[in-house]
């Protein structure tokens, strides 16, 4: 067991995230959030990196006062990268990959983009699949190739910045880029179609030490000279490495927030169908993961406007009894139901009723059913982020999946999954802080399921 803190760089796509967490028994320390505004341009909507990085280093200064800083760790959001130029700064700014651009070029693109079968990444729109953003910014800045000195993936950047040290690591290039074969444990072919075989950083595996804080930030910051910075991890990994350390296949995780992506371990062998939104991750080791996902998190925000109910025992059961329910999708571009329309069956329930957050929880667990159906999910399932304080939520994804389902106690997975990169952690802490929730469905729960998976077809 390590005494120590170490820092946590966490960067969601709705929030960005620091938090301080405590090696001895991975609790959070202390937390400071910044929104993760997009900025307009030009030349494309970015992510406010500058925005952050002063947070960031306000909030390392503070940490390090107050607590002590012995290491850190960063985990991000999937489907981004930097181009670094020769003078260390961006090249350009880092493309927000909800910005509809690349979806002008989706021809060309499909043209040269390597088949799932070698890569486990299905074709997405928008910037979600980070050959196509490179392909576009590429096209639409014919100069930019030969301003970048080096691609980094998104934890790596922030990296980057600390140390000085570029690299990329599998789990962001294996979250659908294009970019990697989770197979081989290599670079697509892509790579070479892009022309950035000499541009894209070393892979690292994301426990390795990419170096230390720089001079500058330690002299800024108050942290020591020799603080150590881990290469980092993609943000679904990062929650599912506790698991991966704490657990017996087979199992699943559901990784919750702006998306909610499903992850198989051991599970049935199945064809994943990419026209599904069906994918294969890698995980921190490396391997390969089944895994589905869709925009739960948005989807939630967007149909609660901002409220939160807890609905009563009677809004639940006047919501199964009078099958009250919503058909996908909301946000119809990702997930196994693209391209549907969202649909309210038996009447919408008013915005801010407790009827309405009862009917939305049963239907993000739905599904996220359908996600685990699809990638073979077997044994228990493990739910992570705000969606395990969801009673609706939980309760009818064990009756849809006809599984035990366990809500994780702790705040978020990312933070403490990224904190697990220090190899100190006592491995026997972190079954002791998996301990969870347990739900059930009821009979009634599993009708409404069946029915509504009748109406989906």
């Amino acid at each position: 067991m390590t005494a120590g803190h170490i820092a946590v760089i966490d960067i969601g796509k709705t929030n960005a995230k620091l938090a301080l967490v405590d090696l001895e028994s991975l609790a959070e320390v202390a937390v400071l959030t910044r929104p993760n505004s997009v900025l307009p341009g030009p030349p494309w909507p970015h992510f406010d990196v500058e925005g952050h990085w002063a947070f960031l280093l306000e909030g390392l200064t503070q940490f390090q006062a107050a607590h002590g800083v012995d290491a850190i760790s960063v985990t991000t959001h999937g489907a981004s990268a930097a181009l670094i130029g020769e003078s260390g700064a961006l090249a350009a700014p880092i493309l927000d990959y909800e910005h509809t651009g690349p979806d002008g070029l989706a021809a060309e693109y499909d043209a040269i983009r390597p088949a799932f079968a070698e890569t486990g990444a299905p074709r997405l729109g928008i910037g979600l699949n980070l050959g196509a953003q490179l392909f576009w910014q590429f096209s639409e800045d014919p100069g930019l190739k030969a301003r970048v000195r080096h691609i980094v993936t998104y934890p790596q950047y922030w990296g980057y910045r600390l140390t000085g040290v570029a690299a990329s690591d599998v789990t962001s290039l294996g979250c659908h880029t294009d970019l990697w074969n989770p197979f081989s444990g290599a670079p697509s072919s892509l790579v070479e179609r892009l022309g950035i075989a000499g541009l894209l950083a070393p892979t690292r595996q994301p426990g390795e030490v990419l170096g230390t804080v720089l001079p500058e930030i330690a002299a800024q910051t108050g942290l020591a000279a020799g603080t150590p910075v881990y290469c980092g991890i993609h943000d679904s990994n990062a929650s599912l490495l506790a698991h991966l350390l704490a657990r017996e296949a087979p199992f699943s995780v559901v990784s919750t927030g702006t998306w909610v992506i499903a992850m198989a371990i051991g599970g049935a062998p199945v064809a994943l169908d990419p026209a599904r939104d069906t994918l294969v991750n890698v995980n921190a080791f490396g391997d390969p993961v089944p895994s589905a996902r869709f925009m739960g998190g948005r989807e939630h925000d967007l149909l609660m406007e901002g409220a939160q109910v807890e609905p009563s025992d009677a809004e639940r059961a006047a919501v199964l009894r009078e099958a009250v329910m919503l058909l996908p999708a909301v946000v119809p571009g990702s997930g196994p139901f693209q391209g549907h329309e969202a649909q309210w069956l038996g009447g919408e329930p008013p915005a801010g009723s407790g009827a309405r957050s009862a009917a939305v929880g049963f239907y993000l667990a739905l599904v996220t059913a359908e996600c685990l159906r699809l990638i073979g999910h077997r044994g228990p399932i493990h739910v992570e982020g705000p969606f395990a304080r969801n009673a609706c939520y939980l309760d009818m994804l064990a009756a849809a999946s006809v599984a035990e389902v366990h809500a994780m106690t702790s705040a978020t997975g990312t933070s403490e999954g990224a904190a697990l990169l220090h190899p100190g952690v006592d491995r026997g802490l972190i079954a002791r802080r998996q301990a969870s929730s347990d739900h059930h469905g009821t009979a009634e729960m599993a009708r409404y399921a069946e029915a509504w998976r009748g109406r989906v077809g």
